[in-house]
C-alpha cells in the first residue's frame, strides 16, 4: 500500500510511462506499471516529473528590499553594495524574517525546495544571521535552507569580520563564505582565501566564495581557491561562485586554470541573470556580458550549477524565484543551444546544485526523499522553453502546492478557445 502514487510520468532522463510509488516520505518504486493501491494517485498524463528545483546561490537577507533606502540607478555591483550598507543599520529582526518568509512561500509555488543563501556577517549585531537561522527552522518542513557566513564588506577589509564570521559559524551557520576580490589588495584577497579554507577544513565545513565577481582579468582568486582546496583536501566541499573574471581572461591562462579547478574538485556556480546585468557596466562596445565559461568548465568535468542570486534587492530589481528563468538565461548567454546542452541547463538548476549542497536523498531513485515537481511540459527542454507551470509540488510524498494548467485563449473564428502551447511543439529525440 503506497501513500502516494504518481502514474504515467516522463522523467528528466527521457523515460516515459513511469510510475512513482511513495511510502513514508520516501520513493519505494520507480518503474512502468507499478502495482499496488495508494492513498492518493496523481496521473501525470505523460508530463514531466522532476526532482525539485534548487537555488544554490542566493541572498535572502536582502531579498524583496528593493528601493530601501533607495534604488540602484546605475546597476553596478559596487553601488549595490553601498546601498545595502546604507540599509543594514535600518534592518530589524522582524523585517528580515517577514521578507524571507514571503520569499520562501513564493519559492514553494515554483517547486524550489532547497536554497543556499549567503547571509552578511559584517554587522556587529549579526542580525541577519539570527533572523535567517530562525527562518531556517520555520521553513524546515518544506525547504532545505543552507546558510553561508558571508563577509560582504571583506574578511580583512571590514573591522571585526574575522571574529564575526567565527561567531556566525558558532551559532550554526552551515558554510564558510568570502569575497576575496573585495579586499583592499590582491594579496589580502589571496590571504583571505587561504584563511577561510583553513577554517572550513578545521571545522569540517563546506566553503563557497564569491570569487572574482569582476571584469578584471587579473582577478585570479579562483586559482588560489583551487590550490587551497587541493592542499587541504576540500574537494567536493569547495565552490567558486560567479567567476566572472574568467569571461575576460586570455585563453592561454584559462587553458591552465580549468584543469586545476577540475583536479582540485572545486565546483562552479554561475548566476546568469545577475552576471549579465552587472558585468560590463564600464564598457562601451563591444560590451562584455560577464558570465563565466560554463561550457568549457563542463567540458573539463567541473560540476556547474546556476543560481538566482537576487530577487528585488539593491543588485537586481526583477525576479520571481523561478529557476527555469535562470536556466533559460544561462542557456542563451552561454549559447548552449544543442539538445544535450539545453538538458545540461535543466540539470544546472536541479541535480548539479544538489551535488554542491551535498543534499541527502535527492533525486527520483528508490530510497530518495519523495520530493518532486509535476511540470506542464513533455521534457526538460520544453520545461525551459515554456517556463512550465508547476502543476503540483510534492514534499515528503505530500502535495504542498498546486497551480492550474496554463492555456492561451484565442478569439479567432474557427479556432479553439483554449490552446496549450506545448501541443504545437515538434517531438524530438
Amino acid at each position: 500500500m503506497f501513500d502516494l502514487k504518481v502514474t504515467n510520468a516522463t522523467l528528466p532522463d527521457g523515460r516515459s510511462g513511469m510510475d512513482i510509488g511513495v511510502i513514508s516520505g520516501r520513493i519505494a518504486a520507480v518503474e512502468a506499471n507499478v502495482t499496488g493501491e495508494a492513498g492518493e494517485v496523481i496521473n501525470a498524463a505523460g508530463l514531466l516529473v522532476s526532482p525539485p528545483f534548487i537555488d544554490c546561490h542566493f541572498h535572502m537577507d536582502a531579498t524583496l528590499s528593493l528601493g530601501q533606502p533607495r534604488l540602484n540607478e546605475s546597476g553596478r555591483l559596487l553601488d549595490g553594495i553601498q546601498i545595502w550598507g546604507e540599509l543594514k543599520p535600518l534592518l530589524t529582526h522582524e523585517a528580515v524574517i517577514e521578507r524571507a518568509m514571503r520569499y520562501c512561500d513564493l519559492a514553494v509555488t515554483q517547486g524550489l525546495l532547497a536554497i543556499r543563501t549567503h547571509v552578511d556577517i559584517c554587522d556587529e549585531r549579526l542580525l541577519g544571521v539570527e533572523a535567517l537561522l530562525e527562518v531556517k527552522k520555520r521553513v524546515a518542513p518544506y525547504i532545505d535552507l543552507q546558510l553561508v557566513a558571508f563577509p560582504q564588506d571583506g574578511y580583512y577589509r571590514y573591522p571585526g569580520a574575522v571574529d564575526l564570521l567565527k561567531r556566525a559559524l558558532d551559532l550554526g551557520v552551515d558554510v564558510v563564505g568570502g569575497i576575496p576580490h573585495f579586499e583592499r589588495t590582491m594579496a589580502d584577497g589571496a590571504a583571505s582565501v587561504r584563511a577561510l579554507c583553513e577554517i572550513a577544513a578545521e571545522r569540517g565545513l563546506m566553503i563557497d566564495l564569491h570569487c572574482d565577481e569582476t571584469d578584471d582579468p587579473l582577478s585570479r582568486h579562483i586559482e588560489t581557491l583551487a590550490y587551497e582546496t587541493q592542499r587541504l583536501g576540500l574537494g567536493g566541499r569547495s565552490t567558486g561562485s560567479h567567476l566572472t573574471s574568467m569571461h575576460s581572461m586570455d585563453n592561454y591562462y584559462v587553458s591552465k586554470l580549468l584543469p586545476l579547478i577540475a583536479e582540485a574538485g572545486v565546483a562552479a556556480i554561475a548566476n546568469p541573470l545577475i552576471n549579465i546585468g552587472i558585468q560590463g557596466r564600464h564598457d562601451t562596445y563591444p560590451k562584455r556580458r560577464g558570465m563565466t565559461r560554463v561550457p568549457e568548465l563542463l567540458a573539463h568535468g567541473v560540476t556547474v550549477a546556476f543560481g538566482h542570486d537576487c530577487v528585488m534587492d539593491p543588485w537586481y530589481s526583477l525576479g520571481q524565484g523561478d529557476m527555469l528563468d535562470v536556466a533559460s538565461m544561462g542557456l542563451h548567454v552561454a549559447q548552449m543551444t544543442s539538445r544535450d546542452a539545453m538538458r545540461q541547463c535543466f540539470a544546472a538548476v536541479t541535480t548539479e546544485p544538489a551535488k554542491i549542497l551535498n543534499l541527502e536523498g535527492y533525486g527520483l531513485d528508490v530510497g530518495c526523499k519523495a520530493d518532486m515537481v509535476l511540470l506542464q511540459a513533455a521534457d526538460t527542454i520544453e520545461a525551459i522553453r515554456l517556463k512550465a507551470t508547476r502543476l503540483a509540488v510534492i514534499k515528503g510524498g505530500k502535495v504542498i502546492a498546486k497551480t492550474p494548467a496554463k492555456v492561451s485563449a484565442l478569439d479567432l473564428a474557427g479556432r479553439p478557445e483554449n490552446i496549450d502551447p506545448a501541443s504545437y511543439a515538434p517531438r524530438l529525440g
